[in-house]
């Protein structure tokens, strides 16, 4: 079983298995690995029959037709997605399910969300599939033969603080799925958070104050001098440095150290300790 922070948060499958690539030329056995890993990602870890299973696109791609974006793309316009992911579920759970699985982060902010809804009003459902797998972000990250994966948590998928929070309500453990074994189920669980750029509480799944559904809106506010925007503070957990290229001056190698930071500094610290080699094992509201 593996040890540190990617563990404490859930995150340690995601984050020490490679991505998966395709290779023009490989087996029969090593197409269908590919197959079932575009599934589970683009349907979010979710179960699929031998019946639901897309014939004609698996053959496709078999044969070389298709490229893995190609196939993403087949999965993500499938009625079977579209029957789990987009007619019964609210518009903008559909829209942070949609940046899960294609892009495998959570949406950067409010105006982000508000792209999608309007691409959905304009142009309608495949165009919206189109504008995730169409993107600079999408090709510069998978291209044409890797496979979509999770990567929330990872600095370079990431522009804020409060972006990095959220990755922890839409991936709960890399055994969880979109929709199954989450209280918030079809209901957006990043709506008032991101209109209100609200960072949530990063806590491992396992443990005694996990939750499975969406804090309050909003943190915690300190009371009485500075209770105002100012005063909310959060404790951040660092841990041991971990990366393939070692960092001798890291400050954090040694031990753990906790910063209490005030909101407006978040982001701020957030890229100074990643800058000097540490890992982020929590953030919670103090």
């Amino acid at each position: 079983m593996p040890f540190g922070p990617a563990s404490r948060l859930g995150v340690s499958l995601f984050d020490e298995t490679p991505p998966v690539e395709w290779v023009s030329g490989r087996s029969q056995e090593e197409a269908e690995t590919i197959i079932r890993a575009v599934y589970r990602q683009v349907l979010g870890n979710a179960y699929v029959m031998e019946s639901e299973r897309l014939v004609v696109p698996e053959s496709q791609f078999k044969r070389g037709e298709l490229s893995v974006r190609e196939f993403v793309r087949a999965v993500a316009k499938s009625e079977l997605y579209r029957s789990r992911f987009f007619t019964s579920c609210a518009r903008y759970r559909a829209i942070e399910l949609n940046f899960r699985h294609l892009l495998g982060r959570p949406p950067l902010d409010l105006e982000e969300m508000r792209a999608h809804s309007t691409i959905l009003d304009t142009q309608g459902f495949e165009a919206e599939i189109d504008s995730y797998l169409d993107s600079d972000e999408y090709q510069s990250t998978f291209g044409e033969n890797i496979v979509p994966y999770i990567r929330g948590y990872k600095t370079e998928a990431l522009q804020s603080m409060v972006q990095f929070t959220h990755t922890f309500q839409l991936v709960r453990g890399a055994s969880s799925s979109s929709l199954k074994g989450d209280l918030s189920g079809k209901a957006p669980k990043l709506n008032s958070l991101v209109i209100q750029s609200t960072p949530t509480a990063v806590i491992s799944p396992a443990s005694a104050g996990a939750t499975f559904s969406p804090p309050p809106t909003g943190a915690r506010t300190r009371l009485g001098v500075d209770a105002s925007a100012g005063g909310k503070v959060y404790r951040i957990e660092v841990t041991g440095y971990r990366a393939k290229t070692f960092n001798s001056i890291s400050k954090f190698r040694r031990s753990n150290q906790v910063f209490l930071v005030p909101y407006e500094k978040l982001s701020q610290e957030y890229q100074r300790i990643h800058q000097q080699g540490g890992v982020i094992a929590s953030i919670t509201a103090v």
